[in-house]
């Protein structure tokens, strides 16, 4: 595991948010249509979710990607130009070569520098410390992290255990430097870290180095997500109170100081399964599973735009975000809530 805590007096604030979600919709009711052994009772009982959205075959997640970035840079009040990064975390990018950040810095018109990071589901919490970094190190220009999924893309659509979850969208976030001092806005610590010996949990075999695509492996449906549900579920909820509990130690305070617990958008009984365990009540949980299923990287931006345009979160709140997923990876952040100074 490794680990750190933003302290001094450059934090990465969030200046700007957006978010981008498909039209279209997949419903239990249409999945309760495909006679996999599902209902709509069913899997809302086990999972809260009673929608998702799914994207048009001409849609893709860099479209997805460069709609809510230009959200987020609208909401912060710059322009692309000003950008001095561009970080995409996505588990189902555009293609292999390149990344889908490439795609993206085209379609906002940038030539900043620009990349991925891999995390599945905890990919935006560890793009946000990532960002935090080349904030401390000097980046004085804003940067732009989003979390942007089409996960409909790899899902078995015939499979009842992954096909009800997993939806598709994307978030943004604006990161700028905070000049506010110890009260002011901003990251304020953070837990990572990986277990690559659960690697089999959550994953698609082939089409790497590993198992490369042939006739074969897309007869075996080996392109196709495989997760365990279960074992998942227990790792989950464990390692969410853990990594939670250390941003909390990190930053000096505990879940009484919490404002907001906006954990990644996996199952809903993960949620309150955590909640309950940090002793967080569920009128603190920002929880929007239900109408959009889990979209891993982009879950955590897309609840926190959520809640930010509906003014439910005011500066000086402490958010304490956490994502899990593939890999297995996980991240928390506990971030103190506000623009920058000098941001409208």
């Amino acid at each position: 595991m490794t680990a750190g805590e933003g302290s001094g007096p450059r934090r990465a604030a969030v200046a700007g948010w957006g978010l981008a979600m498909p039209e279209g919709r997949l419903t239990n009711a249409d999945l309760e249509a495909r006679d996999i052994g599902t209902s709509d009772q069913w899997i809302l009982e086990r999972t809260g979710i009673s929608e998702r959205r799914m994207c048009a075959p001409d849609e893709t997640t860099a479209g997805l990607a460069i709609a809510a970035g230009n959200a987020a840079i609208k909401s912060a009040g710059i322009t692309p130009g000003d950008l001095s990064m561009v970080i995409v975390a996505t588990c189902t990018p555009e293609q292999p070569i390149p990344e889908t950040s490439s795609f993206v810095a085209e379609g906002l018109g940038v030539r900043c520098g620009a990349f991925d990071v891999g995390a599945a589901c905890a990919g935006f919490s560890y793009g946000l410390v990532v960002a935090a970094g080349l904030v401390a190190a000097g980046t004085d220009a804003p940067i732009l992290l989003i979390g942007a999924e089409n996960l409909t893309r790899v899902v078995d659509p015939l499979e009842r255990g992954t096909v009800i979850l997993f939806g598709d969208g994307a978030g943004a976030a604006v990161i700028a430097p905070s000049m506010g001092g110890a009260g002011g806005p901003g990251l304020l610590a953070w837990d990572m870290g990986a277990d690559g010996s659960a690697a089999h949990l959550i994953e698609i075999t082939a089409g790497g180095s590993r198992q490369p695509t042939t006739a074969e492996t897309v007869a075996a449906g080996d392109h196709w997500m495989k997760m365990d549900g279960p074992e998942v579920f227990r790792r989950a909820v464990r390692v969410v109170v853990e990594s939670s509990n250390a941003a909390l130690a990190r930053a000096g305070l505990t879940a009484d100081d919490v404002d907001w617990f906006l954990p990644h958008q996996a199952n809903a009984r993960i949620v309150t399964a955590a909640a309950s365990r940090l002793k967080i009540p569920a009128e603190r949980c920002i929880v929007n599973i239900g109408r959009f299923g889990n979209t891993s990287a982009a879950s955590i931006p897309i609840a926190l735009a959520e809640a930010a345009d509906e003014g439910r979160l005011a500066a000086g709140d402490i958010v304490l975000s956490c994502g899990f997923g593939a890999g297995m990876t996980w991240s928390s952040a506990v971030l103190r809530w506000g623009r920058p100074a000098g941001w409208a």
